[in-house]
């Protein structure tokens, strides 16, 4: 089960929020996960024999992250030894990467081998991607103007 704002969570609507960024937190020794999830994928189907793209919910509810590491422990220990987080709902891919980069970085995943299951950072995020989600970053982690630049910056 996903957790969001401390309500279990079942159900996104994927037309508004097509990722969100989560951590996975090992109840047992205290080690997390920060990533981001896509809720759907594009899907190439045919009607009346032409071909249609269509939206289809991805397996967000049972995915446990891309960590081997992380989904070894899911098996040994158990789902229940596992809290399942979602952190924010993104609008788009650009703002899930960069969010999700952004709390890597402030945990300092890469440095805390023995507390975290992140084993690799990367993101790949353009100024102008970023400048075009500024305000949807503001709204969703509630930064404060002298935090984040102005649009017009």
């Amino acid at each position: 089960m996903w957790i969001y704002k401390d309500h279990p969570i079942d159900s996104i609507d994927f037309t508004e929020f097509p990722t969100f960024v989560y951590r996975i937190t090992n109840l047992i020794d205290g080690r997390f996960y920060i990533g981001y999830k896509q809720t759907y994928f594009t899907k190439t189907k045919q009607v009346n024999k032409r071909k249609r793209k269509v939206k289809v919910e991805s397996d967000w509810k049972t995915y446990w992250s891309s960590s081997l590491e992380l989904q070894a422990d899911v098996a040994r220990l158990g789902e229940d030894s596992f809290r399942r987080e979602i952190l924010y709902l993104c609008k788009s891919v650009s703002m899930a990467s960069y969010l999700e980069l952004r709390e890597q970085i402030d945990h300092r995943v890469l440095e805390r081998p023995n507390e975290t299951y992140n084993g690799i950072v990367n993101a790949r995020v353009s100024r102008m991607h970023l400048k075009n989600v500024l305000n949807d970053i503001r709204e969703v982690t509630q930064w404060d103007a002298a935090t984040v630049p102005s649009q017009t910056s």
